[in-house]
Order: structure tokens, then C-alpha cells, then sequence
């Protein structure tokens, strides 16, 4: 017979949120300063806006996905953290052209012409990295991109993201996101070459 003490039902629900909750902290100590730096980039530099967009995108993930492991809860943050960046977006496309509610805005244009081209390898970010060149560098370069090139880079660069799972975040194709992250790193390669010797130029290599 065990005559060990039973957990009451509120306990083990109590024992659970706390672990639900430990995770959410350290998910949130691993992920805060890549996404803020995405989201700085992306809304020129407005720390205010991008510490309120990482911060709300948290709240939703606990709230709709707390029962996800934490592997299951990169994805998912990234696309509610997109949505919540677009929308911001279409706000202050609004709100700089008049009358602009009867209207549909365009924010990006993931219907540019996608070039045929096969999957690149993710490269690591410190090959951008020279004695010359430093990590803030190499984030004004990228917060220079488009931000649908910057999200394609450091989602697939930093986060190491693959490109279906990229693309379900972006909301947009996979062609789309090869495009976006194959001119990211033209760009980046351009943006720092002059500081960098051993970048050179383009990146039609791939």
C-alpha cells in the first residue's frame, strides 16, 4: 500500500506552470538579443518599438503554446514575432499616407522576380568578421537591407532557420526566401568589402 502523500490536483497544475514558466525564462534568456536586434534593424533603430513587438510576441507564445516543447516554440515565436512586426508596419505605412485605410498596403515586395536558385548553405555570420570589420558593422549593414532580406539573412544565418521553415515564418514562399537571402548576402558582402579585404564583392558563387 503506499502511504506516500498524494498531490492535490491545484499542486500538480501549480508544479506544472512552474516549469512552464522556467522554460519560457530560459527560452527568453536565449532568444531576446538576436530578436531584438531583428527587430531594431527592421524598425530603424526604434529600441522602444522593438523591445514592445519581442515583448508581446512572448506573452502570445505563453499564452497559446505553453504545452509545446521548448524546439517547437523557436518557429512559432519567429512567426508571431513577424506578425506582430508587419503589422506595426502597415500601422505606420497608414499612418504616413493620409486615407491610406481605403486602400491595401504593399510593405514588401515578396512578389519580386524570384531568381532560380539552388538552396545556399547558411553561412556562419563571423565570416563576415575581419580585424577590420565589427559586429555593429555588420548589423548597420544589415539594418541597410530590406527588411525582408534582413529577416531571410538572420533568420536562416543566425537562427539557422532551413528554408521551408523560414518561409512558413515569412508567410511567403520558399522561392521568395531564397531570393531575399541570396541578395542579403550580396549586399552584406558589398556593404562590407571595403572594410573586409577578404569578402570581395557578390555572392553569385552559389
Amino acid at each position: 500500500m503506499d502511504l506516500a502523500p498524494k498531490q492535490s490536483q491545484s499542486e500538480q497544475l501549480s508544479a506544472q506552470a512552474s516549469t512552464a514558466e522556467q522554460r519560457l525564462k530560459n527560452f527568453m534568456q536565449d532568444v531576446t538579443g538576436r530578436a531584438l536586434v531583428m527587430m531594431e534593424s527592421a524598425t530603424h533603430g526604434q529600441h522602444g518599438v522593438a523591445t514592445d513587438l519581442v515583448q508581446e510576441a512572448f506573452i502570445a507564445l505563453h499564452q497559446s503554446y505553453a504545452e509545446k516543447n521548448t524546439e517547437e516554440w523557436y518557429p512559432l515565436f519567429y512567426t508571431i514575432l513577424n506578425n506582430k512586426l508587419q503589422d506595426w508596419r502597415r500601422k505606420e505605412a497608414r499612418r504616413a499616407q493620409p486615407f491610406s485605410f481605403f486602400k491595401k498596403i504593399h510593405l514588401d515586395d515578396d512578389q519580386e522576380e524570384e531568381i532560380e536558385l539552388v538552396d545556399e548553405s547558411t553561412p556562419n555570420p563571423s565570416e563576415f568578421l575581419s580585424q577590420a570589420v565589427t559586429v555593429e558593422e555588420i548589423q548597420q549593414a544589415i539594418g541597410k537591407l530590406p527588411v525582408r532580406q534582413q529577416q531571410a539573412f538572420m533568420l536562416r544565418a543566425w537562427e539557422g532557420f532551413d528554408t521551408q521553415t523560414t518561409a512558413q515564418i515569412m508567410n511567403c514562399s520558399e522561392g521568395s526566401v531564397k531570393t531575399h537571402y541570396h541578395r542579403a548576402i550580396q549586399g552584406l558582402r558589398t556593404a562590407l568589402a571595403h572594410l573586409n579585404p577578404y569578402l570581395g564583392g557578390s555572392s553569385d558563387e552559389k
